[in-house]
């Protein structure tokens, strides 16, 4: 998914046609959670000690990495403890998935770091150098202007990158 319009799609049957990306959601949900704790310049282990139940670090890790899924009792003991209200958290990570600004594109840049494409090299380069950069997301929004610089870095027209980086989206999803 390094190029997409948001975190929902159309679709038929419940819930208003909206389709949930889980895995999006659950990784931003993750950043956000690791942001909060670092406002409050804790660590891991600080955090452990203000929780109501014994969570082990891995845990946590793994709920800040958004490779495991948080309870809502336990999401809730998190933000208690971070002193943040867990509606104001989920209103970030809701904003974040489903309302992209208009005429931005959001990019996943550890997809486009293991693009293998050649003429993709300087946009691989810079999303590698993004997510070096400390509390740096995986996905970032571009806005037309930057587009058309990342296009012109690469050589190519701004619709041939967008192809390009949807093909990898399409990849993507098929398991590639």
């Amino acid at each position: 998914m390094p190029a997409q319009g948001c975190g929902a799609t159309q679709g038929q049957g419940r819930g208003r046609g909206v389709h949930i990306n889980s895995d999006l959601y659950q990784r931003v949900l993750g950043e956000e959670l690791r942001k909060l704790r670092r406002r409050r310049g804790w660590t891991r282990k600080e955090l452990n000690q203000h929780l109501q139940s014994d969570i082990s670090l891995q845990t946590l890790a793994t709920y800040e990495l958004g490779t495991r899924q948080c309870s809502v009792v336990r999401l809730v003991e998190l933000c208690l403890a971070m002193n943040e209200l867990p509606q104001d958290l989920l209103a970030r990570v809701h904003r974040r998935v489903f309302a992209d600004e208009p005429g931005k594109v959001r990019l996943d840049l550890a997809l486009i770091v293991a693009a293998k494409e050649p003429g993709l090299l300087p946009l691989r380069r810079w999303a590698e150098d993004r997510l070096r950069q400390p509390g740096s997301p995986r996905e970032v929004q571009l806005d037309p202007p930057a587009l058309e610089r990342m296009a012109e870095l690469c050589g190519m027209p701004v619709n041939d990158l967008l192809t390009r980086l949807n093909g990898m989206s399409a990849a993507d999803s098929n398991g590639s």
